[in-house]
């Protein structure tokens, strides 16, 4: 992309405006160097990376490279053999932290984040260098003691040495020889030596070493011989602890330099992230979205649409836009007033292409599609060249030049006032000649003008369209808006009057117009004005069918609630007897069981049948009935026809005739002569006797049989001549061959009676019972649960459990 292009259309602006938004400097240094691609397949790449950092701030919004700096220079340094700083190494320790945790977090999410996941994964982690850092410096970048044995005894040493120096220098200064002597009673240090402030009349007095005197002269500071040993050994240990921090810096330099190249590519790895951040809230800033990319050479998949968008320079009060190229027309001339916002519409839509194939979203609204164009050409503004004794018009043509000599078919060029700055008829026809020559050469263009021939131009000419800036004839301003398809008057003397100009000079210029400019200036205004009416009608119209459609939309819905609300009436009512009858029986059950166990007189055998059975027959008659009064479903499906021709498989869709019920034949077990169907979610062990393969097709190896399961009010239709069960099996005193095929038979009862729970009493014991008990419920496809019951009802002489409803 031409450099000086990028810069009329404002690009670096954009740019500075990242760089403002990463968080160190070799993020930003990326973002001023970014530049537009024109490979399809580089664009589509970087607007995606944007896009997953945008979804990488939803998933965590805070997100961020943290305390990352550019270590490329220390460690460079460090690699030819360079001593780097205490700061060097903190900056290193923590890039080292914030390349870790921002890879951990964005590989969390490698399945949504790719594009981030792949730039993540070339951050490597150096835990032994961290931890080299980490040991031997402070947050402050002091080097600590424990960093090496030597310098933490080499410390040790000097803090003894300092101890006892500064006590030998207090009791050499309170001692009654140098109390009269001392000029201030205070300890100092000069040329790094600890010294004594001597009276000047008195240093004849004092043996010693001068190093110093005061600035009024009554001063010196003398180092007493009674100290100068120890001066020398606190001096020596200061010499050895520089040294062996010196040791410590160059060994932890000559690790970061053997891995520089690492620590290089960290931070590389980190810029490309944290400009993607960067990318990701300038898009939010500018409340952008990703656009579309075209895909072909013209029409809808290959034109560039942006569809209500903002010259992201302009803050929130800009006007909106809805522009395109490529899908009726490729050229696009805007006429209007000067202030109208032409240039604007020109500077949007080529600084939004420009931000698209550098990969940063563009405030526009969804359904906006950009072309990644093989070059963007703009000549805007009024530039004269005084240095080349260029004219306005000169300049221009001199750009123009430029760009027809570069411009290829797949290039996007935007001229303002083209033909502008000299006669208006040569201007004109030099204007519809350059506009030709782009139609023949396939560009595609936006141009702006004042001449009314370019606009007879642009609708007599095929793939050319007019557009204009609207114009408010009763404010006498600008709207800022563009309308495509329509041709844009000039409002010279509407605007000349509205800055000042008296008014009889307006009508004067009035009257010496042209009669038919004036006349398609009136044109013009009538066909804007019609337009604006049939705008605000179609509007009205599109309020009104809108309204139309959600009432329709909330009487059909109101219609299936009241339906589906007496719908579920009636079923709750029948659910609600059939509960009661259930219920019932199940006390009933409990009754004959009572009677079967009295202590006083137990009633068993043929002797129980006339106690219960009137009541037994007067509760199947209630369940019939019931049955026969049950609600139907909406869509009845036939009854499956049998077919018993051939054998039985498994796979076959059969019906079990006891409980009129259809299902999938699992497994055969012939020698038993039993077999397992898969009735809706569950298994049952049926006898082959009571199985029919019917003529429905069999079920795939993935589908399930399409009965429901039976549950509640299906359980009633199903088992009407068979005895609920009772909600408490008691097995106390069976042994363990007898339970399975009984406590399997009693399940599947209480669950086809639609029991939500039953009880299991198999005593304590020795806990053999039990054991086995529990096992089979642990694996019985009808249980969804167990547990011992409670201390009040058994404890673990009991075992509750929930059925798989």
């Amino acid at each position: 992309m031409n450099e000086r292009m990028l810069a009329v259309l404002e690009f670096p602006k954009i740019l500075q405006r990242l760089a403002d938004l990463t968080a160190f400097a070799a993020s930003r240094e990326l973002a001023l160097a970014l530049r537009p691609s024109v490979d399809r397949a580089v664009v589509e790449h970087e607007l995606g990376i944007t896009a997953e950092a945008r979804r990488l701030f939803d998933l965590k919004a805070s997100a961020t490279v943290g305390g990352a700096r550019d270590v490329r220079p220390p460690a460079q340094r460090a690699a030819l053999g360079g001593i780097l700083l205490p700061e060097d190494f903190l900056d290193i320790l923590s890039t080292l932290q914030a390349g870790r945790g921002l890879r951990n977090l964005v590989t969390r999410f490698a399945e949504e984040l790719p594009r981030l996941a792949d730039i993540a994964q070339t951050i490597v982690d150096c835990p032994s260098l961290e931890q080299e850092i980490a040991r031997c410096f402070s947050d402050r970048g002091e080097i600590l003691d424990h960093a090496s044995g030597t310098l933490a005894r080499i410390r040790g040493e000097l803090k003894v040495a300092h101890q006892r120096l500064t006590e030998a220098l207090h009791n050499l200064m309170n001692s009654p020889t140098f109390r009269p002597l001392v000029q201030d009673a205070i300890v100092t240090i000069r040329e790094g030596r600890y010294v004594i402030p001597i009276k000047v009349e008195a240093k004849s007095q004092v043996r010693g070493i001068i190093h110093d005197q005061s600035a009024s002269g009554a001063t010196v500071y003398i180092e007493p011989l009674q100290i100068v040993e120890q001066n020398n050994r606190w001096r020596q240990l200061q010499l050895d602890e520089q040294q062996e921090v010196e040791r410590i810096l160059r060994e932890l330099s000559s690790q970061v330099g053997a891995l520089a190249a690492t620590l290089v590519t960290n931070v590389e790895a980190l810029a490309l992230l944290d400009l993607a951040l960067a990318k990701a809230r300038l898009a939010g800033a500018q409340r952008a979205v990703e656009p579309l990319l075209a895909t072909g050479d013209r029409g809808a998949d290959g034109c560039c649409r942006l569809v209500r968008a903002r010259h992201p320079l302009l803050g929130d009060n800009c006007v909106p836009i809805t522009v395109g190229l490529g899908a009726d027309y490729d050229v696009l001339v805007i006429t209007g007033p000067n202030t109208g916002g032409k240039t604007v519409a020109l500077k949007t839509v080529g600084l939004l292409t420009l931000m698209a194939q550098a990969g940063l979203h563009v405030p526009a609204d969804e359904g906006s599609q950009v072309r990644v164009f093989q070059g963007v050409y703009a000549d805007i503004g009024d530039e004269q060249s005084i240095e080349q004794s260029l004219s306005t018009f000169s300049s221009h043509m001199t750009r123009i030049v430029g760009i027809l000599a570069e411009a290829s078919d797949d290039s996007l060029v935007l001229l303002d006032e083209i033909g502008a700055g000299t006669d208006p008829a040569e201007g004109s026809a030099l204007a519809r000649s350059i506009l030709g020559y782009f139609l023949e050469g396939g560009l595609w263009a936006i141009v702006t003008t004042h001449y009314n021939e370019l606009k007879a131009f642009a609708h007599n000419t095929p793939r050319v369209e007019n557009a204009s800036v609207e114009f408010d004839s009763e404010t006498l301003a600008p709207t800022y808006r563009l309308i495509v398809g329509l041709p844009g008057r000039s409002n010279a003397l509407a605007i000349a009057q509205r800055l000042g100009l008296p008014r009889p000079l307006v009508e004067q210029a009035a009257s010496l117009l042209n009669a038919a400019d004036v006349q398609v200036e009136g044109l013009l205004a009538g066909i804007q004005e019609e337009r604006e009416k049939a705008s605000a009608e179609r509007a009205v119209a599109e309020s009104e069918h809108r309204r139309v459609v959600m009432l329709r939309k909330q009487l059909e819905r109101r219609l299936t609630e009241v339906d589906a609300e007496r719908q579920a009436a009636v079923e709750r009512a029948y659910e609600e007897a059939a509960a009661e009858l259930a219920a019932l029986r199940g006390r009933l059950r409990q009754v004959a069981l009572s009677l079967e166990r009295s202590p006083e007189q137990p009633i068993q055998g043929p002797a129980l049948t006339p106690v219960v059975a009137p009541a037994y027959r007067e509760l199947r008659e209630v369940e019939k009935l019931l049955v026969e009064r049950r609600p139907r479903p909406r869509r009845s499906e036939p009854s499956p026809a049998v077919e018993p021709e051939r054998p039985l498989q498994p796979g076959d869709v059969v019906l079990i005739r006891s409980l009129n019920q259809s299902g999938e034949l699992v497994t055969l077990v012939p020698e038993r002569g039993t077999a397992e169907v898969r009735v809706g979610n569950f298994k049952l062990r049926a006898n082959l006797a009571d199985l029919v393969r019917t003529r429905a097709q069999s079920p795939g190896r993935n589908e399930r049989a399409t009965e429901p399961a039976s549950s509640g009010p299906a359980a009633l239709l199903n088992l009407v001549d068979r005895p609920t069960p009772a909600t408490q099996l008691d097995m106390r005193g069976w042994r363990a061959d007898e339970v399975h095929a009984e406590l399997d038979r009693y399940l599947n009862d209480a669950y086809l009676a639609g029991l939500p729970w039953v009880r299991i009493v198999h005593g304590k014991g020795t806990g053999v019972l039990r054991q086995v008990v529990r096992e089979l419920l642990a694996d019985h496809a009808l249980v969804r649960s167990h547990q011992p019951a409670p201390s009040n009802e058994g404890g673990e002489g009991a075992t509750v459990v929930t059925l798989a409803h």
